[in-house]
């Protein structure tokens, strides 16, 4: 690779970056920054398959779709060709049958041809496995083959204008009509929204979400938001205005909707902060090349004890983001193989939230200073960095605000002090740890578990 910037010339750092795209890098293998560390055999294949489509299909044309605010949806339905319009959605049901942890593999890797478009992929793929773990044969049977192969795209509809973290205080509302549903309300920031075939919507019945198909009577969409980033994917209000829905769309029964959510958006927050992950990574290898090839002072850029100590210091925080989303995935793997039978494992919705805050806030970070290491040439929509810093800020917002992962966090963590407090002091009822009674334990443990409800 030096070689190859040598031929380039150190004097046309613009002409450098343009020259960027090519095969798998060989300058981050059996490096910190490998992505394959700790992969088995098929999961690096699996990896690498992933990243070609990636640097071959989405990286030339990033800058393009973002300019342009296209949805490549040609693109979209060659990734699925090769199984990823339905990751983890179930091989018996029609999906690829990936676990999370492939999964969040597959999404990395994808993410380093064009965060904002994985992203979106993530999104979909995130419906098509709800639709095939909650519907019935008839749902599975219509549905899972088309969004497999990306005929039809998938929405997720959650978000309102008066309801964005507060998930549980929705106004969107399902009437039972005879055989029908009749939909009244507004869904915000809707990814893919206009242009997706599918909108799965949580509204209030004491009820799950009904699917909502493009084209149904009182469906319509508010104008396309301009937004920072996330171009190549059009974000809309869905507004439904006595939007009449078969009662066969129901999703599940009715009830039992805002657990369906919440099932979903947990592998939603491992697949976004992975999207970070591979974003973080592509900034840094070309940050790596950069500052090696970069001459100030009459030595490269590189050389400097501040470019050493920024560099490993990103390095690290990559390494530990990875590994946070990775337990995580496992973590979700472990639960729905069965293997989470230890009453006292770290809640997997904890793990899903840690990752998530750990990796979206410290990959967003580590772009920020590569795009500083790059100079004013970083902030040239020349260069990728960008639009890396563009396309991920998002994801410190949305899957639940990273404010909200640290209430989960934080419930676990106090909850489980109390608790185990509580048990600990049950021998000796007048006994005290960290002055804390056992009466004013049992007194906090309910006031904590009020104020996250509320």
């Amino acid at each position: 690779m030096l070689s190859l910037m040598a031929k380039v010339g150190t004097n046309c750092p613009k002409i450098l970056c343009q020259t960027l795209i090519r095969q798998f890098s060989e300058f981050s293998r059996n490096t910190l920054i490998d992505a394959s560390i700790g992969l088995n055999a098929e999961q690096r294949q699996l990896q690498e398959m992933a990243y070609q489509f990636s640097i071959n299909e989405f990286r030339p044309h990033m800058r393009e779709w973002d300019q342009n605010e296209y949805l490549p949806v040609d693109k979209l339905r060659k990734s699925a060709e090769l199984g990823f319009g339905g990751l983890y959605t179930p091989a018996e049901k029609g999906g690829t049958g990936l676990s999370r942890l492939d999964t969040s593999i597959v999404i990395e890797a994808l993410a380093q041809g064009c965060v904002s478009t994985t992203a979106l992929l993530s999104i979909h793929n995130m419906v098509c496995a709800m639709i095939a773990q909650f519907g019935n044969d008839r749902q599975i049977q219509t549905l899972i083959p088309d969004l497999v192969s990306m005929r039809k795209i998938g929405a997720y509809c959650l978000t309102e204008p008066n309801a964005g973290s507060d998930a549980a205080n929705l106004e969107t509302r399902a009437q039972k009509f005879k055989d029908s549903y009749i939909l009244n309300g507004t869904k915000s920031f809707i990814s893919g929204g206009g242009e997706s075939d599918v909108f799965l919507v949580m509204c209030r019945t004491g009820g799950a979400g009904p699917k909502v198909e493009k084209g149904s009577e009182g469906l319509s969409f508010g104008h396309k938001e301009s937004k920072m980033g996330w171009n190549s994917q059009p974000t809309r209000q869905v507004i439904l205005e006595d939007c009449k829905v078969s009662a066969n769309n129901l999703l599940g029964s009715e009830g039992i909707g805002f657990n369906i959510a919440m099932s979903g958006i947990n592998g939603g927050r491992v697949n976004i902060a992975s999207c970070s992950l591979g974003g973080a990574q592509w900034a840094l290898e070309e940050t790596l090349r950069y500052t090696c090839d970069r001459k100030q002072f009459g030595q490269p850029i590189a050389d400097f004890q501040n470019t050493r100590f920024e560099l490993a210091t990103m390095a690290s925080d990559l390494l530990s983001s990875r590994l946070a989303v990775r337990m995580a995935a496992k973590a979700m793997d472990d639960k729905q193989m069965g293997l989470d039978t230890n009453d006292t494992h770290i809640p997997v919705s904890s793990l899903c939230a840690m990752s998530k805050l750990l990796a979206t806030e410290r990959c967003h970070n580590i772009i920020d200073r590569c795009l500083q290491l790059f100079g004013g040439y970083g902030y040239l929509k020349d260069y990728p960095i960008q639009q890396l810093l563009r396309d991920t800020r998002v994801h410190r917002i949305l899957e639940g605000t990273n404010e909200i992962m640290k209430v989960i966090i934080a419930k676990d963590l106090i909850d489980k002090h109390i608790e185990s407090h509580l048990t600990n002091n049950s021998r000796k009822p007048m006994s005290f740890t960290n002055g804390i009674s056992k009466d004013k334990s049992e007194h906090l443990l309910q006031n904590n578990r009020s104020a996250v409800a509320s």
